[in-house]
């Protein structure tokens, strides 16, 4: 299930934007030139570099936090779209969206947030898009860590944020790391992980349809399919599940390799979630959020769209663990 984060409920929002930026560096360029001083500058095209120095990390995340607080305070997207993109982008937009018609003077309940003991975890990597992790504590959601993962496709554009998920602390994994403390990338491709990163979305969207061994028992998994087995036909209404799988531009999935040899997996999803009522019922009356965000009238049915970001511990072998999945209601139609 999702956490209530501080952000109001998580899944009240709005539909998907799609990728800010849908490609990369189209051609590699010179990996090393020579300024008019004579000193040599390294690009990072091709060189394995850290993608951030651990001041540069600590910037970005003050940077965000001051954007999301301007963004919360007002329920302006605009205010935050520089910092934000990919999964998180959606989610929050459409939460900010639903604010606003709701409340077109502002968040009457904001509360700034406010991240302490932040620890980076930073790869050294080539090529693009360059990333990192940054893992804190927060004034909202109890004692818990904010995973936020920080991407920029291009060395003149803004650190975004495209995954944010809730982890327990005693769930965090050891990362291994170089002799400076810099942390390895997994290819999307990887072998030799229980599945490749670039596939978990894909299986994750078939376990929820299908079920199977591949992920362990937990709230995001087999907690969630009970969850729903549950609410699918209840008196008088039906509700349908659909799963799919998003991997592209923005939405890709990243990685870090653990001590232990295995994964942990930044990896996103869609989900639509569709209500009908029998003949002579209705539809429940969803809550004013939802009810932001729907386009149409509601009769008999009524489809959500939500997008999800999940973190999993991806083993060399056995089942993958989902550790935290936040999801938000991107888009709602009435029939």
């Amino acid at each position: 299930m999702s956490r209530d984060l501080g952000l109001r409920r998580l899944h009240a929002l709005r539909g998907p934007r799609g990728p800010r930026r849908t490609a990369l560096i189209a051609a590699s360029v010179t990996a090393l030139s020579v300024t008019a001083s004579g000193c040599v500058v390294v690009h990072g095209e091709r060189e394995v570099l850290p993608a951030a120095t651990r001041a540069e990390a600590a910037e970005a995340l003050k940077e965000f936090t001051a954007a999301y607080n301007e963004a919360d305070k007002a329920y302006d997207s605009s205010l935050d779209a520089d910092h934000v993109t990919g999964a998180l982008a959606d989610i929050d937009g459409a939460r900010l969206e639903a604010g606003k018609v709701n409340h077109p003077d502002g968040n009457p309940r904001h509360v700034p947030l406010e991240l302490t003991d932040a620890k980076f975890t930073i790869p050294a990597k080539a090529g693009w898009p360059r990333w990192f992790l940054a893992d804190a504590a927060a004034n909202k959601g109890g004692d818990i860590r904010w995973l936020l993962v920080f991407t920029r496709d291009a060395l003149d554009d803004p650190w975004e944020v495209a995954f944010l998920t809730l982890v327990p602390p005693e769930d965090m994994p050891e990362f291994k790391t170089d002799k400076d403390g810099w942390a390895e990338a997994v290819p999307a491709n990887s072998t030799g992980l229980a599945v490749a990163p670039g596939e978990l979305s894909q299986k994750y969207a078939t376990y929820l349809k299908d079920g199977g061994d591949g992920f362990a028992d937990g709230p995001h998994t087999s907690g969630w399919r009970d969850t729903r087995r549950k609410q699918s036909v209840r008196p008088g209404l039906a509700t349908q599940y659909i799963d799919e799988p998003l991997v592209n531009g923005d939405y890709a999935p990243l990685a870090l390799r653990t001590a232990d040899g295995g994964a942990l997996v930044f990896f996103t999803t869609r989900h639509f979630e569709k209500q009908t009522a029998a003949a002579g019922a209705t539809v429940p009356t969803p809550n004013k959020d939802v009810l932001a965000l729907t386009t149409g009238e509601i009769r008999q049915s009524l489809t959500m769209e939500f997008v999800s970001n999940e973190v999993a511990l991806d083993p060399a072998d056995g089942p993958v663990e989902v550790l935290g999945r936040i999801q938000g209601l991107t888009s709602a139609k009435g029939e």
